[in-house]
């Protein structure tokens, strides 16, 4: 005899396969994340070579293609020229500023302790009135009185700060710098860049296993992963060199402190959405103020050249370069680099969250389109 069910009881066990349905995809989607970032994090040194050689031919292909098709030079030519003309001229620039980025960055840490000072002294100079209040205050008697005493530890424990950062910039710097002596990136970049446009690669004819219509759902996903990571890279990193060096020279005329590299860490944290201005703002209208010959002055020119930059990237910067082709929301970014940062581990991750996070914005288009309508 067969169990039979009534109609609210079939309504209830369905909801119940359909919750546990989602927790086992939701375990599953999470084990998956949790063995790519082993996987990612164990073999860090063999992607990232090839990730930087990926995202510099993605970068180098337009130029390419036009020494190709509009000098009609053949493939190997054209890649000793984009080698010549770009590449090392490239790594040039890098080598050189990157001296001027490290020592303006060693120079930057060390004076943080005697900034700090003197906003200690600038503060109680011109707030008298928080002394007062201090001073009246029985609460705030007892924070004064815990920490009197303790401002040499407080200045040393800066100064171990400085230390270490500095430590952690020279060993960015020089990370970054022997990226380019990878002697396998060169080979990786050109083999990426003679390979066909990743958009002209019709994946169809390696799926003949699968049938017509899967195999169209895997080709328009393909396709729009494509779209959104080659836009994304070749126009987001343009725009951020391109803007890290406006900064760089306009900080730098309006005689800002360490402005080549408060300039170039500002523009290239804006790969970032809002972080590098957030960031860059936070520390360049303090140095402006606080440095010699420092003052309102100083700061309004700052906020000038800011101003400046930022009209010039918006209105033509991006539209010009990048347009509107990635499809990605700028704080969907800001949260896709963090999330796969920690989930893939470090650098790993945020280099690799905007491919992941294209492909699942194309697989729920997908989805939205195709399937979910038919659901409703």
């Amino acid at each position: 005899m067969g169990l039979t069910l009534s109609e609210r009881q079939q309504r209830t066990v369905a909801a119940a396969l359909t919750i546990l349905s989602a927790v086992v995809i939701v375990a599953t989607v999470g084990g998956v994340f949790w063995l790519v970032g082993v996987f990612f994090s164990r073999f860090a040194s063999v992607f990232l070579p090839l990730a930087v050689a990926g995202v510099a031919a993605l970068v180098c292909q337009p130029y390419f293609e036009w020494l190709r098709d509009r000098l009609r030079l053949g493939r190997v030519l054209a890649l000793v020229a984009v080698f010549l003309s770009v590449i090392i001229p490239l790594v040039a620039f890098f080598w050189f500023f990157g001296s001027l980025l490290v020592g303006q960055l060693g120079d930057l840490i060390a004076k943080l302790p005697e900034w700090w000072q003197d906003f200690a002294a600038w503060a109680a100079e011109r707030a008298p009135q928080v002394e007062a209040f201090i001073e009246k205050s029985s609460y705030l008697q007892s924070l004064k009185s815990a920490v009197a005493g303790r401002e040499e530890a407080i200045v040393q424990g800066l100064e171990a700060v400085g230390r270490g950062a500095l430590n952690a910039g020279v060993s960015v710097a020089s990370f970054v710098i022997s990226l380019f002596g990878w002697f396998v990136a060169p080979v990786y970049f050109a083999f990426f860049l003679l390979a066909d446009s990743p958009g002209k690669f019709e994946v169809q004819r390696f799926l003949p296993f699968l049938k017509e219509e899967t195999r169209n759902d895997v080709a328009y996903l393909f396709r729009q992963f494509v779209e959104i990571v080659v836009a994304f890279f070749r126009g987001q990193l343009i725009v951020a060199f391109l803007q890290g060096l406006l900064f760089a020279v306009g900080f730098s005329l309006v005689g800002l402190k360490y402005g080549f590299v408060i300039g170039m860490a500002l523009g290239f944290l804006n790969i970032i959405p809002y972080l590098g201005s957030i960031l860059g703002l936070a520390t360049a209208l303090p140095l402006a103020y606080f440095q010699a010959g420092g003052g309102l002055g100083r700061v309004a020119l700052v906020i000038l050249v800011f101003a400046v930059v930022q009209t010039i990237e918006a209105y033509l910067l991006t539209p010009k370069i990048m347009g509107d082709r990635t499809g990605l929301h700028p704080m969907v970014i800001i949260v896709a680099i963090f999330f796969w940062g920690s989930a893939l581990g470090g650098i790993t991750g945020m280099i690799l969250a905007i491919p992941l996070t294209a492909f699942l914005v194309v697989f729920l288009r997908l989805a939205r389109e195709k399937y979910v309508r038919e659901l409703v």
